[in-house]
This record gives structure tokens, C-alpha cells and sequence, in this order.
């Protein structure tokens, strides 16, 4: 079954895991979907109590992770090729260690879209006034 990551497209920290993931993850049938780009999904997952203000989610079928769930569930099932996806495989694929440990992704996140003048929740206003 197909694996879907929808992530926030508006992190460059983010993107780059998504990306990584989909290229050099070992998984030949995940997905990724820029959660920022896609305001049906969006909608959608949060219709489903998943806020991807608040996380990351993972879906398949009807199956769905969010948050340090989502990634726990992801980086148990790497099989990567690359050393950075490797580290965060050993750090993350354990989920009472990815729920200690995420709050620090969201903080990254928090910070990278600040700098970029994004706001957290993708379904704010677009980008703050200077």
C-alpha cells in the first residue's frame, strides 16, 4: 500500500526530510505532498483532526500518523541510503524517543517559517507585513 507524507512545504527543514525521504529513503512507494501547496488536502486532514500546523502526517489507506507519530512510523520504515537519513532513522524510529525529541523539530520549523515570514498555520493569512 502507498505510503503519503504530507508535509509543511513552507520549511526548508521540512522539505528537505520530505524530499529525502521520497529520493533516497528505501521506500519505492512513498509519496510526498506539500501540505502548504495543497489547501483541499489540507482541509481535508484537518476535517480529520489532523493540523498540519501541528505536525507532520503519514498516511496509508485509512491509516493515519500525525506528528511525532507520523515521523516515528516513517523513520521506522527507512531503509536509507544516506547518512543523514540514517542518523534520524537511529534517533526517530523509536516512538517514545520521537516524542521526546519532536517538540526540537518543531521549534526548527517554528523558527525557519518566522525567517521566512510564513505563518505557522498554513490556513493563516499569507505572509506577515514588514
Amino acid at each position: 500500500m502507498n505510503l503519503v507524507l504530507v508535509y509543511d512545504g513552507g520549511c526548508p527543514f521540512c522539505r528537505h526530510f520530505a524530499l529525502r525521504s521520497e529520493l533516497v529513503g528505501g521506500l519505492p512507494d512513498l509519496r510526498i505532498c506539500d501540505g502548504r501547496a495543497d489547501h483541499l488536502l489540507r482541509a481535508d486532514l484537518r476535517a480529520r483532526g489532523l493540523d498540519l500546523a501541528r505536525g507532520a502526517v503519514l498516511l496509508e489507506g485509512e491509516q493515519a500518523w500525525h506528528g511525532a507519530e507520523a515521523i516515528a512510523e516513517l523513520c521506522g520504515r527507512l531503509q536509507p541510503s544516506d547518512p543523514l537519513l540514517a542518523l534520524l532513522h537511529q534517533l526517530f524510529a523509536a516512538p517514545p524517543r520521537a516524542r521526546r525529541l519532536y517538540p526540537l523539530l518543531l521549534w526548527a520549523r517554528r523558527t525557519a517559517l518566522h525567517w521566512k515570514g510564513l505563518p505557522e498555520d498554513p490556513d493563516q493569512a499569507g505572509p506577515r507585513q514588514a
